[in-house]
This record gives C-alpha cells, sequence and structure tokens, in this order.
C-alpha cells in the first residue's frame, strides 16, 4: 500500500490505519477541513474501538483538524511532522486537544505496511 497520493485516499483506506485497541473506550468525533486541490471535508467517528469514516461536516466535533490539502498528505504519509506542521501553522487543530492529542495513536501516520 505504501503512501497515500490524495486526502480521498487517506480518507478511504483509514479502516486499514485504525489500530481500534488505542480506541477502546473512546467516544469522539474528528472532523477534518483540508483546503485546496484535492482537499474536502470529512469526519471520524470514534466509538470504543470502532471506526466510521464519513465524508462531509459534522455538527459538533470534539477536534477539528484544519489544513491545505497537499499539507495534509505529507503529514499522513509522514513527510512531514504534525506537530511541526501545528507550530508553524501548517496545520490547525481546535476543540479538546487531549482527545486530539490521542488521534496520533489511533490513526498513526506514516507509509502503511502491504
Amino acid at each position: 500500500m505504501g503512501k497515500i497520493s490524495s486526502c480521498k485516499e487517506y480518507f478511504d483506506t483509514l479502516d486499514k490505519r485504525f489500530i481500534n485497541s488505542a480506541a477502546s473506550g473512546v467516544t469522539a468525533v474528528y472532523q477534518f477541513s483540508l483546503t485546496g486541490d484535492g482537499g474536502g471535508d470529512w469526519h471520524c467517528v470514534i466509538n470504543d474501538g470502532a471506526l466510521e469514516v464519513v465524508s462531509g461536516s459534522h455538527q459538533s466535533p470534539n477536534a477539528t483538524i484544519t489544513a491545505a490539502a497537499d499539507n495534509y498528505v505529507k503529514i499522513a504519509n509522514g513527510d512531514m511532522n504534525g506537530l511541526r506542521a501545528v507550530m508553524t501553522g501548517k496545520m490547525k487543530v481546535s476543540g479538546n486537544i487531549v482527545l486530539a492529542r490521542k488521534m496520533q495513536q489511533m490513526l498513526p501516520t506514516g507509509p502503511m505496511a502491504d
């Protein structure tokens, strides 16, 4: 599988990245607002070890991640550090920061194994 080439591909294959044991006992909605070419809105509903990925916006997400689509592809592939992206303003995280930080354990970045 390796690296993804688009945001859509990221969300289409997110179930393969998902670490359900890290999501045990977690109930959260993560909104992704990715701008520019290849961007869009998606949200992930995590409910006690289960993941549902939905195209579009959620009315009341726990955490919102905003970034340019091309930067998010770099972050997802591990070519750009997520924390550095936040610190340099290339990605914005709002809402419940504790849940946002936990997202990295449930939805790790970097190339996926085949």
